[in-house]
C-alpha cells in the first residue's frame, strides 16, 4: 500500500489533508507544531471560510515519523530546504518522489539532495490561514482552486500519475509542460500581491482595491515581468489566463487599463493574506528572499532595474525587524519610485 504525506502542514497543508482525506485518501500530516498537530489528532481539521467541514485526520510531530513514503509534499517555508530536505531523504521510498509545493524557485535545491529522478513541482493557486490550533480558514473560492504541476528529467510517468491522482482529491491539477514558466508566474502573483500586502499590513484585497496600492502592484508586475523574460522565461498561463496578456504594458494608456484589471483578476482571492504577513505577525522569519528576494537576484543577474522589488524587500525585512510597523501608510514609502 502506498504511503504519503504531507510535511509541513501548516495552514495549506491542513487544507490539502483535509480535502485528500475526505475524498478518499489516506495521508500522513506533520508539523512542528505540537499544539496544532494534538488538536488535529483530539478534533480533526476544522476548515472555515469559503468551505465548512471537520475531518479526521492522521497527524504526526516529526519525532514521530517511521518508514518511508512513496510521496512526500513540501509545503514548509524554504528557509531551511537544506536541512529539512536532506532528513526527509531517509524517509523517501526508492521511487518516492518529494513534490514541492513552497514559493520560489526551489525545485533545483531539492534536487541536488535527493535526485532529479525524485522531484517534482507544483504550484498552489490558492490561499489559506492558520485560524487556530487544528483549524484553517480557506481564503479562496470552492471553484478557483487549482494545481499546476510539473516534472523534472527523469520522473517516470507512473510517479506523476500517483501525485496527480492525490492532488486531484482536492480540485484540478493543470499538467504545465511549462514548469518553470508556471513557477515565475506565481512568483509574479506573491511578488506583487504577497509582497504589497505585508508592506500594507492586509490581505490581497487591500493591494487589488486600493488605488494608490494598485499603481504600485502594476509596476511590481511589469518589473516581474521584464526579469523573466530577461532570463528567457515563457510565462504559463494562470487558471487559463494569460498574464502578460492582461498586466504587461510599454505605454500609458496600456498600464492604465492593466491597472483598472487588477481587482477583477483578483476578485476570487482578495481574501487571501500574505504568508510573510502571518509570520511577521507571529514573530517568525519570512521568506521575503524566496519571493521579491530572488525577482532582485535575477534582475542584477541580468541587468534589469527592479526598483519597486528592492523597496518592497527592503520594507518587508525592517518590518521583520521591527523598524516598521504594518500599516496601510507604508504604500506612501513607494511615492519617490512612481
Amino acid at each position: 500500500m502506498k504511503r504519503y504525506a504531507i510535511y509541513g502542514a501548516g495552514s495549506l497543508g491542513t487544507v490539502l489533508g483535509a480535502f485528500i482525506t475526505k475524498n478518499g485518501g489516506e495521508i500522513d500530516l506533520i508539523n512542528r507544531n505540537r499544539a496544532h498537530v494534538e488538536a488535529l489528532k483530539q478534533n480533526g481539521a476544522k476548515i472555515i471560510g469559503t468551505v465548512e467541514m471537520t475531518v479526521p485526520v492522521k497527524a504526526f510531530t516529526p519525532d514521530e515519523m517511521t518508514g518511508k513514503y512513496d510521496v512526500i509534499l513540501l509545503m514548509t517555508k524554504q528557509l531551511h530546504n537544506a536541512e529539512v530536505v536532506a532528513m526527509l531523504k531517509d524517509f523517501l521510498a526508492e521511487d518516492g518522489v518529494m513534490v514541492t509545493l513552497q514559493n520560489g524557485l526551489p525545485e533545483p535545491g531539492i534536487a541536488e539532495i535527493v535526485g532529479a529522478n525524485r522531484t517534482m513541482g507544483c504550484t498552489v493557486e490558492w490561499g489559506a490561514t492558520l485560524s487556530a490550533p487544528g483549524e484553517c480558514t480557506l481564503t479562496s473560492d470552492p471553484d478557483s482552486l487549482s494545481f499546476h504541476m510539473g516534472k523534472m528529467e527523469g520522473i517516470s510517468d507512473g510517479q506523476y500519475a500517483m501525485v496527480k491522482e492525490l492532488l486531484e482529491k482536492m480540485c484540478p491539477v493543470h499538467e504545465e509542460d511549462n514548469l518553470l514558466g508556471a513557477r515565475w508566474s506565481k512568483l509574479l502573483i506573491n511578488a506583487t500581491f504577497s509582497g504589497l500586502g505585508t508592506v500594507v499590513g492586509g490581505r490581497f484585497g487591500d493591494v487589488s482595491e486600493n488605488a494608490d496600492a494598485r499603481k504600485v502592484a502594476i509596476r511590481c508586475m511589469k518589473e516581474v515581468i521584464d526579469v523573466g523574460h530577461a532570463a528567457g522565461i515563457t510565462f504559463a498561463p494562470v487558471q487559463g489566463k494569460d498574464i502578460t496578456k492582461l498586466f504587461y504594458y510599454k505605454g500609458s494608456v496600456k498600464q492604465a487599463i492593466a491597472t483598472l484589471l487588477i481587482p477583477i483578476a483578483m476578485k476570487k482571492h482578495r481574501a487571501i493574506e500574505p504568508s510573510m504577513l502571518q509570520d511577521i505577525r507571529h514573530g517568525k522569519p519570512c521568506e521575503v528572499d524566496a519571493i521579491n528576494g530572488v525577482v532582485c537576484d535575477w534582475g542584477k543577474k541580468c541587468g534589469v532595474p527592479i526598483p519597486i522589488n528592492d523597496r518592497i524587500a527592503e520594507v518587508i525585512r525592517k518590518q521583520q525587524d521591527g523598524q516598521l510597523p504594518l500599516s496601510p501608510e507604508n504604500i506612501r514609502l513607494f511615492d519617490d519610485l512612481l
